[in-house]
């Protein structure tokens, strides 16, 4: 006879212990034959251990299947995780959805979490550049609230007290929305949907994640340095080893809807590996009135997009399209992304169009555990000309000249005291050409900057 023994017992061995009961060991000494009492007590024991070890086989399955399950939920989560909340090092940022989840740093007030982070430094350019009397400044502010609400339904806010594009300290309100996470649990579907709600960054592009100081490797970013803030509805999961993130937005810079035409953009993730993540994204700003309007809600290089049509032009509209791939090393990264726009307008003189190419190569590498350097190329061609600032005078090339080609390459590295502060320096070299024929070559940039978050 043979006895299937429960698998906790011998740590969950996948053979079942076989014991053998020869019938001379439990003979009488008299007969050689088991008493018929004993016998029948025997066999309710085996009947009890046979009922006891399917019990417990059932048992480990389902404790299987929920550890399965908070796995998914797990990896689902941290995918999904704020780019603002990245740690400042090699790994791959959480780029499977733009969309974060609360944070874990910070000071808790009860349900409430209350965190920041910020960028102090002195910038120098030459005398066409941001720069040209060496300021010392306050580049970053940003401060952030968020809570839960009911269930999986989270609050977000963000006050930015100072940023970059704001030379006047005037407090402005970023990111703000509800987020109802996970509704794809009501189906048995771990991470495979999610909302947001209210205002929420445009989900073009994967820069846009790591364009925060504390986020960005070097001081400036990409030439084209695609990014924007607008009021909309979103939606964003994971399905195994691919990611999407669809939003559809107001569209234009104005807090109300100058056109009634939406902005749609969709982002879709792969990460074939560990080490290797890829994306394609899509946008249309939809229709822009000129007039309500005036700019689009998508920040690309140091402007926004805008009509270059005469004063008969009542709307225009951009379309998008990028690729993304980003490369982790044992002790670097690579990242590269380049894309296409079409700008068309109505001009009632003639219907003005410009394709628009740009492009950006970074690489980071660790020198030590704390010391590290960075460099990235970045370019944007025009045919015609466009509003392109980068880092000039910004009067004369987004209201004025237009320009047909501007690169940059930056050149910097830094030293990490910790994931929640970093010190970096950078040099960049900037040079264009206008429409009209002058170089932009009185632009380069130098600084350094302190980073930091709580």
């Amino acid at each position: 006879m043979w006895v299937a023994l429960p698998e906790s017992v011998f740590g969950r061995s996948k053979t079942p212990l076989a014991v053998g009961l020869t019938a001379a060991g439990l003979l009488w000494p008299g007969g050689g034959r088991l008493h018929a009492d004993e016998a029948a007590d025997f066999r309710r024991q085996m009947e009890l251990l046979t009922q006891q070890n399917a019990l417990l086989q059932q048992q480990v399955q389902l404790q299987e299947k929920t550890i399965a399950a908070l796995s998914n939920r797990v990896s689902a989560v941290e995918q999904t995780s704020a780019p603002h909340d990245q740690q400042p090092d090699n790994s791959k940022p959480d780029v499977a959805e733009v969309p974060a989840a609360p944070k874990t740093g910070g000071f808790n007030l009860g349900n409430v979490n209350l965190s920041g982070e910020g960028g102090v430094g002195v910038f120098s350019s030459q005398t066409d550049g941001r720069y040209p009397n060496t300021d010392f400044r306050v580049i970053e502010a940003r401060l952030y609230t968020e809570a839960p609400i009911w269930a999986d339904v989270y609050f977000h806010g963000e006050l930015d007290l100072a940023t970059p594009e704001n030379d006047d300290f005037q407090a402005e309100l970023g990111e703000l929305y509800l987020d109802f996470e996970n509704i794809s649990q009501l189906w048995g579907s771990d991470g495979m949907l999610s909302v947001r709600a209210g205002r929420l960054d445009i989900p073009f592009g994967e820069e846009y994640q790591t364009r925060n100081a504390i986020d960005n490797p070097l001081i400036l970013n990409s030439i084209s340095d695609l990014w924007g803030i607008d009021a909309g509805v979103e939606l964003y999961g994971v399905l195994g080893k691919f990611s999407y993130v669809a939003a559809v937005q107001n569209g234009g810079y104005q807090v109300t809807d100058g056109q009634g035409d939406k902005a749609v953009a969709v982002r879709l993730g792969w990460d074939p590996a560990n080490w290797l993540h890829l994306s394609v994204s899509g946008m249309r700003t939809g229709n822009l009135n000129v007039q309500n309007d005036q700019v689009s809600a998508l920040w690309f290089g140091s402007g926004w997009f805008k009509s270059v049509g005469s004063a008969g032009t009542t709307r225009f509209h951009v379309n998008l399209v990028e690729a993304d791939v980003d490369v982790n090393l044992p002790r670097g990264r690579i990242i590269m992304f380049g894309g296409y726009a079409h700008y068309s307008d109505n001009d009632s003189a003639g219907r003005n169009q410009r394709d628009i190419y740009y492009y950006s190569v970074e690489g980071e590498a660790d020198i030590t555990r704390k010391f590290y350097t960075a460099a990235r190329f970045s370019q944007i061609f025009v045919r015609n000309g466009y509003p392109i600032p980068g880092e000039g005078n910004f009067n004369n090339y987004f209201n004025n000249d237009l320009t047909t080609d501007l690169w940059r390459l930056s050149l910097g590295g830094g030293y990490r005291f910790s994931k929640r502060l970093v010190v970096k320096m950078e040099y960049a070299f900037e040079n264009g050409l206008t429409a009209n024929g002058d170089h932009r070559n009185h632009e380069d940039f130098i600084g350094t900057e302190a980073a930091f978050k709580f």
